[in-house]
């Protein structure tokens, strides 16, 4: 029996009594052949339980979950009280049509700059041709969707066939591809375009529902269980706004791991450095953005799922505020810490794509009272304005604890140059129970991910996922009802910390991860990779905006001397996905000038 410990009741803590505790994960790292003899004796009645208590005693989860007594009420899913309007935006009706919503962001985007477009020189700087780009080049006749998509279609069969295969899409259907494109090319020579995002190519997760394909989670076996009758309804949205689907991108199995590795069909490089990891689980999704193949992507985020492979590939990720966009469809769909959101390779695009997929579900329209979804008006000359008078909340002890200073470094340097350029106010913030914070999603988004997983498993498909899932698994499957609970109280009392944080400040910044993109080891290409510790560092900053459904946007702001990607997070407040984007896109502007082409990069606008 361990030590009894008791919690002061939340709002009674002494904040000046507490001490930043550094992260430090204890568990093996485990690759190849390792890896699946472990997996073996883990799985194995006697000495797998002895293995799953100890890691849980020697991360102190043990100590948190069974051994403290927490006074708090469980909450089962985040609960949100009523915001304050955000400054300078444009309200919209979730329940106008997809069409109408991009229609509004589009109004609220900086004028156009046709200079950008194919027939000029865009100047000496990269940067990803925009959506805009492609409908002005659409318009113009210089390109057609069809020809775009012939080019795109000539990408992709470069991965075919490599060795070791390194897929961006695990499905897709080249002769549905030229079809949506020849009936987008159809609608613009009639001139009755559907809105700006007709003849966009956009790739979804394949924990997405998108028709014709089937969604496997990326695992070899989720279709045959799980058929796929109708597009999710964030994909039905896109899809009535004349989006084109590319496929269903690569992922890392069933979104349990950060790495992005994927022994089934194959581990998606990352563009800036093949030899890389992507992060995950939105490999796929954040790579094919990254290497110009699409100008936007749809991922899931449950535990950074879209903000650490968008940080590593150096492009944009946005966690929404949970409940803000319909889960139905997904794999993910009856989670209480994940959301489908977007992935862009800029702030507009990410926009753009936000702007049709929003809206929450019937059941989260009544039981969150989402404030209305609105968007930041970047065209007029006051926007400035608002970004000076933004609060910037940074816990300096957190925020430094990386694993490589060229990470901590380039955050601290977009900062300065963002509070230097529009006035913004840096408020030094504490944020107590970090450790508290991190058991208790782990044992959340666990019984969230095994809730999924237990029938399938008891009907013997468990031995057919990676070695990597059944690990991840057996520690799921380890948490009590009792140690649930616990984690539930734990979330409460989190939600109280950053809504009290959240009276001083307006939004909380940190890197997006302690680390760039780590390498990929030879060995863990065949049989996967277990490695808590590069874990902890890529979810370091990452957990809260899941645990209590805050948004979240991680965007590019530099690289480290080997040329691989930074991002800074920015975290906001319940429904505050304006102020974040209005925010992100200062500091995307200030970044251009550093922004660097990918080594793995495809010009499919400009091909022709």
């Amino acid at each position: 029996m361990g030590k009894h410990r008791v919690m002061v009741p939340v709002d009674e803590i002494d904040l000046s009594a507490v001490k930043y505790e550094q992260e430090v994960v204890q568990a093996p790292s485990l690759s190849g052949i390792r890896l699946k003899l472990f997996t073996r004796i883990l799985e194995s009645p006697f000495f797998g339980s002895l293995i799953v208590s100890h890691v849980k005693k020697q991360n102190k989860m043990i100590e948190l979950l069974q051994n403290t007594e927490i006074p708090e009420l469980p909450m089962f899913k985040p609960e949100f009280p009523l915001q304050e309007p955000e400054r300078g935006v444009y309200i919209v009706d979730e329940l106008e049509t997809p069409e109408e919503r991009v229609a509004s962001a589009l109004k609220c985007l900086p004028d156009y700059n046709p200079a950008h477009s194919l027939d000029e020189n865009p100047g000496t700087c990269f940067r990803y041709w925009t959506i805009r780009d492609y409908a002005h080049a659409y318009r113009s006749k210089l390109v057609t969707p069809l020809m775009v998509a012939e080019n795109i279609v000539l990408a992709l069969k470069d991965f075919e066939g490599k060795t070791p295969p390194c897929p961006l899409l695990v499905s897709f259907d080249v002769d549905d591809i030229r079809n949506q494109a020849a009936a987008s090319t159809q609608r613009f020579s009639e001139g009755k375009e559907i809105s700006v995002l007709d003849g966009i190519f956009i790739a979804i997760k394949d924990d997405i529902d998108c028709l014709p394909y089937q969604t496997k989670g990326a695992t070899t076996w989720m279709h045959d269980v799980r058929p796929v009758k109708s597009d999710a309804v964030s994909v039905s949205r896109l899809r009535s706004c004349g989006v084109i689907f590319l496929g269903k991108a690569n992922m890392h199995e069933l979104g349990m791991g950060t790495t992005g590795n994927n022994p089934n069909y194959g581990t998606t490089r990352n563009p800036h450095d093949p030899e890389r990891y992507t992060g995950g689980s939105s490999s796929g999704p954040a790579a094919i953005v990254a290497s110009g193949l699409c100008s936007a992507a749809l991922g899931t985020d449950g535990g950074g799922s879209i903000r650490i492979p968008s940080s590593l590939c150096g492009v944009v990720g946005m966690k929404t505020t949970y409940g803000r966009t319909d889960m139905k469809g997904s794999l993910c769909e009856a989670g209480t810490v994940e959301i489908i959101g977007p992935i862009a390779s800029s702030l507009e695009d990410l926009m753009l794509v936000y702007a049709a997929i929003l809206g929450s579900s019937p059941v989260d329209r009544f039981g969150l009272h989402p404030s209305p979804p609105c968007f930041p008006k970047l065209s007029a000359k006051k926007s400035t304005d608002v970004v000076g008078s933004v609060r910037l909340g940074r816990y300096t002890p957190w925020f430094n604890d990386v694993k490589q200073t060229e990470v901590l470094d380039k955050c601290r340097d977009a900062l300065s140059l963002l509070c230097k350029t529009h006035g913004c106010e840096m408020v030094e913030i504490l944020i107590p129970e970090l450790l508290e914070m991190r058991t208790a999603h782990l044992a959340t988004i666990g019984a969230d991910m095994h809730s999924i997983l237990s029938p399938h498993i008891s009907n013997g498909k468990g031995a057919k996922l990676t070695c990597e899932s059944r690990t991840s698994d057996a520690l799921f499957r380890s948490f009590t009802g009792s140690e649930y609970v616990s984690a539930q109280r734990i979330r409460r009392r989190i939600m109280y910390h950053h809504l009290e944080i959240f009276k001083n400040v307006d939004v909380i910044v940190t890197p997006t991860t302690g680390a760039t993109a780590p390498m990929i080891p030879r060995s863990a290409l065949k049989c996967g990779e277990s490695d808590m510790k590069t874990t902890g560092f890529l979810m370091r900053f990452i957990i809260a905006p899941n645990l209590i459904g805050l948004p979240a946007i991680s965007v590019p702001i530099g690289y480290d001397k080997q040329g691989l990607p930074i991002g800074l997070q920015l975290i906001g407040r319940p429904w505050g996905e304006a102020t974040i984007l209005r925010l992100a896109f200062a500091i995307e502007e200030l970044s251009a000038a550093s922004l660097k082409k990918p080594t793995s990069f495809y010009d499919v606008l400009k091909a022709n």
